[in-house]
């Protein structure tokens, strides 16, 4: 790993987006905007709201545990309903064991994050209008943690064969990957293709303390759960997980969020985004333009993954030939592109695994755009609260129905039969009982369906 001084050369503060980071102490400091940004488990945490987002993720983290120790319990629950000597039993024996074992991985390994002290409150994060993705866990995108260091050489060998050949071969510079996840594709580019520094950041504090123990030459040992098990055995598998070598010098990871990364302007030759652009909350457009910041003139940005884009607004759902568009628009050259189908989560533990056809593409910047605009995750009405609140149709919509359902609640006595409720919601005037009868049958039966389903941690 690279020294802390040779990161901060190259930073920005996520606050104010203007003044260098310094060291200071065991950390880094913004002088301007007077906010210390810890280190933690030896990697910088540089989120525009360090306190909030560390509190934040260690409610993650409590409740990913929590979710374990409930299944574990459920799981034990079973094993009295079934012969000691079958293979059900056995099976979940083995589920629960491995549970329980889990959870205590998990508590040791994130240790770094649960020792570290929070004061600040939630307003000073919605100030800084930043926030994490609300569908985002501690184990969300746990199984890449096993493809990228326990099983998938041939999925990791070909991501990086297809970023090498849109390179032609050209040198990288120091380079910086948003999004690197558990981090063997910047483990990779680093250590075959001709990098100086390398960055690898992300905002999930497992994948990144995982990739920073294993880049750095230590064995882990971790449960696999596969989606699918091909055997019984496989319900529950110990892995450990290595790199071929350490990663050695100027590899360093990194802590924060892709739309307000801590890094000054022109400060990378390369920045990598894989499996990215189409999953961040930001529209194309905007984040060209604040990849293009990033770079130096003449600096290179590779672009690779699938282009999934699944957005509300169909407008942004862009097609291969927009993203072209986009990026030639957004002042780069005429990009170099591949299309290869690769190998994708086949883990040898699981029948789920499949072969997807990714797109690279490789554009070096020509000229400056403007500056890309903070990125504000809520509007003003809800950061500042002075504001009306506006009277979407979303939710005048879901007013009514939280106002039906809570009504439906109310009238759940452990007596009442649905059509009991359904002449009750017709006294009331809220639909006829012809109308109410479906309507509450489908409310009760999704409260059933959440009640009965399985939460993974």
């Amino acid at each position: 790993m690279t020294e802390p001084d040779g990161l901060a050369a190259l930073t920005a503060c996520p606050r104010c987006d203007k003044a260098p980071l310094t060291t200071s102490g065991d950390g880094y400091r913004c002088g301007a905007c007077n906010v210390d940004f810890p280190v933690i488990g030896g990697i910088p945490w540089l989120f525009a709201e360090p306190d909030a987002s560390i509190g934040e993720w260690r409610n993650r983290l409590h409740f990913a545990l929590q979710q374990l120790a409930t299944e574990s319990q459920q799981i034990k629950g079973a094993l009295d309903e079934h012969d000691a000597a079958g293979l059900t039993h056995r099976r979940l024996a083995k589920q629960a064991a491995a549970k329980d074992d889990h959870r205590q991985q998990l508590r040791e390994l994130l240790a770094p994050l649960d020792i570290q002290s929070s004061t600040a409150n939630v307003e000073s994060y919605l100030a800084m209008r930043t926030r994490l993705p609300t569908d985002q866990g501690i184990a969300t995108y746990y199984s890449n943690i096993h493809r990228d260091w326990a099983w998938g050489d041939e999925e990791n060998e070909a991501s990086l064969a297809v970023i090498d050949s849109v390179c032609d071969g050209a040198s990288l510079g120091d380079t910086l990957i948003l999004g690197a996840g558990a981090g063997r594709l910047a483990y990779d580019i680093h250590r075959q293709l001709d990098t100086g520094m390398t960055v690898a950041m992300d905002f999930n504090p497992l994948l990144v303390l995982v990739a920073a123990k294993v880049a750095a030459g230590e064995d882990i040992e971790l449960y696999e759960f596969p989606l699918a098990p091909k055997t019984m055995d496989d319900v529950a598998v110990r892995r450990s997980l290595k790199a071929p070598e350490p990663a050695g010098e100027n590899f360093q990871l990194v802590l924060a969020d892709a739309l307000r990364p801590p890094f000054a302007r022109a400060s990378f030759d390369t920045v990598v985004t894989p499996w990215l652009i189409d999953v961040i909350d930001e529209d194309l457009p905007v984040f060209a333009t604040r990849i293009n910041n990033l770079l130096k003139k003449g600096g290179r940005w590779i672009n690779f993954g699938s282009h999934a884009f699944d957005h509300r607004d169909a407008a942004r759902c862009y097609s291969h030939e927009e993203v072209l568009a986009v990026v030639e628009a957004s002042g780069y050259a005429s990009a170099d592109t591949r299309e290869e189908t690769i190998p994708n989560m086949c883990s040898p533990s699981s029948r789920h695994g499949r072969r997807e056809t990714v797109f690279a593409f490789s554009a070096v910047k020509e000229k400056d755009t403007g500056h890309a605009p903070r990125h504000k995750a809520l509007p003003d009405w809800i950061v500042t609260g002075k504001e009306p609140v506006p009277a979407l149709p979303a939710f005048r919509s879901q007013a009514m129905s939280t106002q039906i359902y809570a009504f439906v609640m109310s009238m759940i006595d452990g007596k009442r039969t649905i059509h009991d409720m359904a002449a009750l919601m017709e006294k009331q005037q809220l639909m006829t009982k012809e109308e109410a009868i479906p309507a509450i049958r489908n409310f009760l039966t999704r409260m059933h369906d959440d009640a009965q389903r399985k939460v993974g941690f």
